[in-house]
């Protein structure tokens, strides 16, 4: 069986819409509904988040060519960082406290390996909502690596220096001047004028339901 029909498949029967399995593996609805459909492949990074995520084991390492299917499955190695506050996702809203490994009352496992010290924050407010894709509403849960170097097209969780509250925001780059910038377009976009830090890079988002 090809992977496109397989991934369908195994989608439906979490019954899960296209939607729902983008923001789990953090790419939009017409990668997967084209990876499905078989007209185009998929990165093996990205072609192992969607196997994980449903559930698919296979037998070879995956491929966007795959054909043989078996239960023989290649072992996952899953990771667990804490939950340790929320973040809003519209204004500035309360900062993100330090925590000391271990202490965390509640974690959730993925299979990301963070680069540094990394944890997850749960979603408040409307601005990281969009109409297309990516779209990361209220109450979703994002996974934040803090061992990475923001660049510009990152989703990036920041807090205002002299001030303890912080924001959750996609990090762009216009003639050189850098900016928060909303999904919403409701929202106003943020200048970042000395006035933040980047705390680190959103790395996976998903809905807890």
């Amino acid at each position: 069986m090809e992977i496109g029909p397989l991934i369908r498949k195994a989608r439906k029967a979490k019954g899960w819409t296209l939607e729902e399995l983008a923001n789990t593996v953090g790419t939009d609805t017409g990668n997967l509904s084209r990876l499905e459909r078989g007209i185009q492949g998929a990165s093996q990074e990205l072609l192992q988040k969607i196997l994980t995520a449903l559930e698919i084991t296979l037998g070879q390492p995956a491929t966007a060519e795959q054909s043989n299917v078996s239960p023989a499955a290649q072992p996952v190695r899953y990771y667990r960082y804490a939950v340790i506050s929320s973040v809003v996702a519209g204004g500035w809203g309360e900062a993100i406290q330090p925590y000391e490994p271990g202490a965390e009352d509640r974690a959730e496992l993925t299979d990301y390996k963070a680069k540094g010290p990394a944890f997850w924050l749960e979603v408040e407010g409307d601005s990281m909502t969009s109409p297309t894709p990516p779209s990361i509403p209220e109450g979703h849960l994002i996974l934040v690596d803090t061992g990475i170097e923001a660049q510009p097209g990152h989703l990036v969780v920041a807090k205002l220096e002299g001030d303890e509250r912080a924001t959750f925001k996609k990090l762009v780059s216009d003639a050189g001047q850098l900016y928060l910038k909303p999904l919403n377009p409701a929202y106003p976009i943020i200048p970042i004028n000395g006035n933040c830090r980047i705390i680190g890079v959103v790395k996976e988002a998903k809905m807890k339901l």
